[in-house]
């Protein structure tokens, strides 16, 4: 993902040969890997919350640090592009569906089939209805908004719901996928991992401000 996004701040700088980042294979089939991974890991994490009991105070304060910071994405992204700015990217939709999985966790038998549908929906339900930008986040468009990031409600959460209902069959038949011990190497992965919101919020602004500053120096 860092790397992705310091390729789409070269290219934001001119400092590369232009790329077209919306519609360029090479870039949205990376796209679409980096964010199914994403969100399938969050389904999965959502499993093992709900297998530990977390409770919904718990889940409470950590969704209003994804939502926050959806704020400030939104924000952010108005002053760097005020024509283009993120009204539902990743943080907004994955607002939504965290609520949406928390709810349906109980649903095992359900969740593949119902992500196999949220999948197929938008390849079959979509209408200019929803091309506005009241229903646009739901994802059954004919068109997409013109923004920088956009992350609706379907097909994404059929993708959270492949994880929940992943990381569910691993907790009752491979538990020791999810409490294996990690290789030296890899630990610091896992603390990313850990603080993966603060990763994803840091990590373009340390990089923008990296490549404004090199570019100021260079002149």
């Amino acid at each position: 993902m860092a790397i992705f996004h310091f390729a789409f701040d070269l290219n934001h700088f001119g400092l590369v040969a232009r790329q077209n980042f919306h519609v360029d294979p090479l870039w949205t089939w990376q796209r679409t890997a980096i964010l199914s991974l994403f969100l399938f890991c969050a389904g999965l994490s959502q499993a093992v919350a709900a297998g530990r009991g977390v409770g919904w105070p718990r889940f409470w304060r950590r969704w209003a640090q994804v939502a926050g910071c959806a704020l400030l994405v939104t924000a952010g992204s108005w002053w760097m592009f005020p024509r283009s700015y993120i009204t539902f990217g990743v943080l907004h939709g994955l607002a939504v569906m965290l609520v949406i999985a928390r709810l349906s966790a109980g649903w095992s038998g359900w969740l593949w089939p119902l992500g196999a549908l949220a999948i197929a929906l938008p390849h079959v339900a979509a209408s200019p209805m929803f091309d506005g930008p009241g229903l646009s986040w739901i994802g059954l468009v004919t068109r997409k908004p013109i923004t920088e990031d956009y992350v609706p409600l379907l097909p994404w959460l059929g993708v959270m719901w492949w994880g929940l209902a992943a990381g569910q069959w691993l907790l009752a038949h491979r538990t020791s996928v999810l409490q294996g011990h990690l290789p030296a190497a890899l630990r610091p992965l896992a603390g990313l991992g850990r603080w993966s919101l603060s990763f994803y919020m840091l990590h373009q602004p340390i990089l923008i401000g990296a490549l404004m500053l090199w570019m100021r120096w260079r002149q």
